[in-house]
This record gives structure tokens, sequence and C-alpha cells, in this order.
């Protein structure tokens, strides 16, 4: 198949804020972020005024429920379901450590938008600029967006400042970029990487790169298929079998993490794998979901920046 079919309605936007009065983040603020713009969202764009999904009858047709709690398709009867369903957005937090925001200091984050959220771009900045409005964070910490910049694959562009107020219209396709040969790859695992088997997260000393290609495949295909209407003529089974002769190699490290969910009424660890990873053998056939990958993550809570990486050039 040729490689320039891999391509996605895909965007990242950076989100520049000047805080107002003084912002507390935690060491990593994935989670935190995560439940402002959720409970944002729903306040803004939930008709129903239910206290959760299930059970509501507009749940298809809901601008909540597409982009924070998608519901899984509706199959004929025979057909195989796809089980977890991926979420159309990727929240990236500030740099790991950074807690404290000072009155007029700039906050950044990013948040890659899939498929049909990004026809809800001016949706998901309302529930931004709303939810950061009313507070976030230890001590309910404020700030006003200032800027909205696309950072495309190779260029930046600003779509959005609140002097004009308006979005400007921009490119929100992704192609996975040409092959450019060899049997190497390196990667830079920076936010704790969660693949699961037999129930449990995969250590350093157990992760795999199969386990990862085919997560990703699989996060990858299925955001393709719900979220953006495209499948790719594929035979996963066979890839899942030429994945077993990719090796690795590097220098990956456990970081834990834990995250207090409000809706559980519990602390759980989400601690995953960091590190420098270098796979070798034959990659041609991976390098379109690695690629896109970069963008939309993978593994386990990926909606709150887990399972972040970039590909890095030989000598970097």
């Amino acid at each position: 198949m040729d490689m320039a079919s891999f391509s996605l309605p895909l965007a990242r936007y950076r989100y520049e804020w000047i805080v107002r009065t003084e912002l507390r983040l935690p060491e990593y603020a994935g989670s935190a972020l995560r439940g402002v713009f959720g409970g944002w969202l729903r306040k803004l764009a939930c008709l129903a005024r239910q206290p959760e999904c299930t059970g509501c009858t507009i749940v298809r047709s809901c601008p909540y429920a597409l982009i924070f709690e998608t519901p899984a398709p509706e199959v004929s009867a025979g057909e195989r379901g796809f089980g977890v369903v991926p979420n159309p957005y990727v929240i990236e937090p500030p740099p790991w450590g950074r807690q404290v925001y000072a009155p007029g200091e700039t906050l950044v984050f990013h948040q890659v938008l899939v498929g049909q959220a990004l026809q809800r771009l001016p949706l998901v900045m309302l529930a931004w600029q709303r939810g950061m409005a009313h507070g976030v964070g230890p001590g309910n910490g404020t700030a006003d967006l200032h800027r909205v910049v696309l950072e495309g694959v190779n260029a930046e562009l600003e779509i959005y400042n609140a002097a004009q107020g308006v979005i400007q219209d921009h490119p929100t396709e992704v192609t996975a970029p040409p092959w450019e040969g060899g049997d190497r790859l390196r990667l830079a695992l920076l936010t704790p990487t969660r693949i699961h088997k037999d129930g449990s997260p995969l250590g350093p000393g157990r992760l795999r790169p199969r386990d990862v290609l085919v997560a990703l495949m699989r996060r990858i295909s299925q955001m393709a298929a719900i979220h953006c209407g495209r499948s790719w003529p594929l035979d996963y089974t066979d890839l899942a079998e030429q994945a077993t002769g990719i090796h690795g190699y590097g220098n990956l490290s456990w970081r834990d993490w834990t995250r207090r969910s409000s809706r559980q009424g519990q602390t759980m660890a989400l601690g995953g794998v960091v590190g420098h990873w270098t796979l070798e053998g034959d990659l041609r056939s991976f390098w379109p979901f690695v690629t896109l990958g970069s963008w939309l993550h993978v593994g386990k809570n990926a909606t709150f920046g887990l399972g972040g990486y970039r590909l890095m050039r030989e000598g970097s």
C-alpha cells in the first residue's frame, strides 16, 4: 500500500495563556487539565443534563460524548466490536515538574484533535476558556487565553489571538512522511508509556517492540475508522507477526506517577516506561503508525498525555 495513503485529519494546537491569579498545577498536570476540559465541555454541550452518558438517547449526536466519552460504534450481528473506544483528543501538559505560575506569566500546553473533533474546535476552545477562567488546581488559579498556534509538520501558524477573537482557517491533514529507509528507528519515550499484558503494565524488562507496535496499529486504525471514517486494507494479523522480528535496546526505566480520581474516589498508580529506545529490523510497514503515533501517543491514558514520544534522528 502506498505510504501517501496513510493520512488523517489531525492537528496539534498550542494554547498560550496569561496567568491572572497564581496557578498551581500537579507535578504532572495532564489529568488535572483533562478534568477541567471535560467538566466544562459537559456543561456547555450536554443537552440531556444527565450525570453520565450511559442510557442517554441522544448520545450518538452529542458533541460532549463524541469528544470526551465516545460511544462504541454500532455493529451488525456477528461483527467484532471495537472494545475500548479511543477518544479523538490528546492533552499534552506542560513539562514534568513545573508547578507554580505567578500572575503575568505564560502557561503553555498542547492539545491534539483528530477527525470529527476538529469540526468542534470553537466548542473545544470555549470549554478551555471557561474552565481556565473558573479555576484549575489547588487554589483555583485562573488564566486568560492569549493565543492558539497550530503546530504543523514543518511550520507554525497562529490561528487565534485574543485581540482578534476569530479562529482562522487552517490545514488539518497530516500524512505519514515518506519512508526514509534503513533498519533502525530511535524513539524518546517522554511520558510514562503503559502497555498492558495479562492485566498489568509492562515494565522496562518486559516491554518488547511488538507490544508497542501492535498497540500503535490498534489505536491508530481505530482512530481512523471511528473518528475519520477511514480504513486501510492491511493484514493486521500478518503485521503483528512481522513485529515479532523487530528488536529493541536502549535505556528504559520506570517512572511512577499517581493521580486522584474524583469519579472513583481513590488514588490510582499510573506509572510507565520512559527513556530512549532503538528499534531494529524491517520497519517499513510500521513507519506510518510510528509517525502518526508521535501525534496520537500510545498505550493507556493517552488522553491526558501518557505514552507520548518523539522520533529522534541519528546523532541526536
